[in-house]
């Protein structure tokens, strides 16, 4: 049998050859409502049912599994039967559990600071692996709770390996699951985009009202286009026109992504160009200094520099935050592991 999490949750009977309907039921609530790491603890589904599904419970193996910060972020590095790497990052906050996941192998993007676009477009991730990440992470939490934080993901972003927007139709049936099945907030879910403009003005028009993340990295098309070479095939006022139309569609407050990079996008003059954006996007800037990676030359700034970067953005009159950099000794930062596990 292959992975349950690859048939649509509706066409699970398909897989279930001479079992009565109802086994369908229960299995899709095992998978979607309260997943489990093995098939042993589906306790209500008769052992040869469980022998069937077997090992292909899960779209892939967890090859590598870090913590850090006192086992309040994890890591895994998931291995698809094809050998396709996939990384997700859990993060416990006392009022929150927030998973950060993938959406492609590797990435076609090739955003210059990015660890994941040094390797190149491999291949689009399905539904069911986008959604798998979340339930693998659910079913672990359930085993191994994280002190203090809810005993269940309550917050996903897809913000790791890939780009959303690339792999739109995959993604969307993901969010689907995800908040139809599933039964998880649209509002406690955020797509990233580094500026996919047709995939902006189509998420506007789904029924969910999720978050939407833009992540800019630069407030002129010449750096923009340095850094993210993306910006050549849409520009920066084409990004935040759909950016506009996606708040008017929802009503809700977007955000803005910036990785602050030491001599590209950390002066004075960006600071007060991409506040003038926040405003006219009503959006939240977070802030984050570079967590570098093995393949690329680029550094954070200096400490004194970040701080100064945030403190202008909000006398400039935009909403700014500097995010919390976690994990950064366990390759945290989506594509990290991957380099150092092919590094060997």
């Amino acid at each position: 049998m292959t992975s349950p999490y690859l048939t649509a949750p509706e066409n699970l009977d398909a897989l279930l050859d001479g079992e009565p309907p109802y086994r369908a039921r229960q299995l899709r609530d095992w998978l979607y409502r309260t997943p489990v790491l093995g098939v042993d603890q589906m306790t209500n589904l008769p052992g040869s049912l469980r022998d069937r599904i077997g090992d292909d419970l899960w779209p892939f193996v967890a090859e590598v599994e870090q913590s850090a910060d006192s086992g309040t972020t994890r890591k895994w590095l998931f291995r698809a039967p094809d050998g396709a790497a996939i990384e997700a990052v859990l993060m416990g906050y006392p009022r929150r559990t927030t998973l950060c996941i993938s959406s492609q192998v590797g990435c076609a993007m090739r955003c210059t600071f990015c660890a994941t676009g040094q390797f190149g477009f491999e291949r689009h991730l399905e539904a069911g692996e986008i959604v798998a990440q979340v339930m693998y992470a659910n079913a672990s939490l359930s085993r191994f709770p994280i002190p203090e934080s809810p005993g269940r993901v309550t917050n996903v972003v897809y913000m790791g390996m890939g780009e959303p927007l690339a792999n739109y139709d995959r993604v969307r049936e993901s969010l689907r699951r995800l908040i139809e099945v599933a039964g998880m907030s649209a509002r406690s879910i955020t797509v990233s985009t580094v500026g996919v403009v047709p995939g902006i003005r189509r998420l506007a028009d789904e029924p969910w009202p999720v978050y939407l993340a833009v992540s800019l990295h630069a407030a002129d098309d010449e750096t923009r286009s340095r850094l993210v070479p993306l910006n050549d095939r849409y520009p920066l006022e084409q990004v935040i026109e759909a950016a506009e139309a996606y708040f008017t569609a929802k009503g809700r407050r977007l955000s803005i992504e910036w990785v602050l990079i030491e001599g590209a996008n950390d002066s004075d003059a960006q600071a007060r160009k991409l506040a003038a954006i926040a405003r006219r996007m009503h959006a939240h800037i977070n802030v984050i200094a570079l967590n570098p990676t093995p393949l690329s030359d680029d550094r954070p700034p200096t400490q004194d520099r970040v701080v100064r970067f945030v403190a202008l953005l909000n006398e400039e009159g935009a909403n700014a935050t500097l995010r919390q950099m976690r994990g950064q000794e366990i390759d945290a930062a989506c594509g990290q592991l991957r380099v150092r596990k092919a590094a060997g």
